[in-house]
């Protein structure tokens, strides 16, 4: 039973979509209504406002680690384990992509995904977040960047601590951060997705 009170605090949070929040306050239009109709700090870049992206992208991220980090703060005095930890990280990223607060329409994932990283483990969110990083620089692709670091955030995980429940975890993440990325991959193969700091292609 705390565990599920947990995980329903760390869906909420997750349900706050800073996309939208931070356009509501900077008078941009909603993120839902232009480019890839995303909620995410890549999308709300194409409006031209770097300010308001680098807003979303460090709200998205923080939610993702506060509410795993409560778990790992308050949860031990509650009897909630790894289990727990676990299930936190699973449902502030469900809340990130089916938002109640939003209509349930959310975005991606990838920078609560990268708060909930680092929230597990520094050294987790430092190794996945560096492989973003080189695929984005060298490629200008944010979702190539994401699905890289998708695939190899679980592969990091069991190097570092072995398979365990938040290993499943981790791994469950990465699939549904891969298939929210679906439109993505196939604008990839097809050599019509657009490279960061774009506006989306027709």
């Amino acid at each position: 039973m705390v565990n599920l009170i947990f995980a329903v605090i760390a869906y909420l949070i997750g349900s706050v979509s800073f996309a939208v929040v931070v356009s509501k306050v900077m008078g941009l239009p909603d993120p839902h209504s232009y480019g890839s109709g995303n909620p995410g700090a890549t999308n709300v870049l194409r409006t031209g406002n770097k300010k308001a992206a680098i807003l979303t992208l460090i709200g998205d991220g923080l939610k993702g680690y506060a509410a795993v980090m409560l778990v790992k703060h308050l949860g031990p005095g509650y009897g909630v384990d790894d289990t727990g930890i676990a299930l936190a990280a699973l449902a502030v990223f469900l809340g990130h992509l089916f938002p109640v607060f939003h209509r349930f329409a959310g975005g991606k994932g990838v920078a609560t995904a990268a708060g909930i990283l680092f929230a597990i483990h520094p050294l987790l969110g430092a190794g996945t977040l560096a492989s973003w990083l080189i695929i984005a620089f060298f490629f200008r692709y944010s979702s190539l960047a994401a699905l890289v670091a998708a695939i190899f955030a679980p592969f990091f995980y069991v190097l570092m601590f072995g398979v365990d429940i938040i290993a499943g975890a981790v791994l469950v993440i990465g699939i549904l951060l891969i298939a929210r990325h679906r439109s993505n991959i196939a604008k990839l193969l097809a050599g019509k997705e657009s490279r960061i700091g774009e506006k989306k292609k027709v």
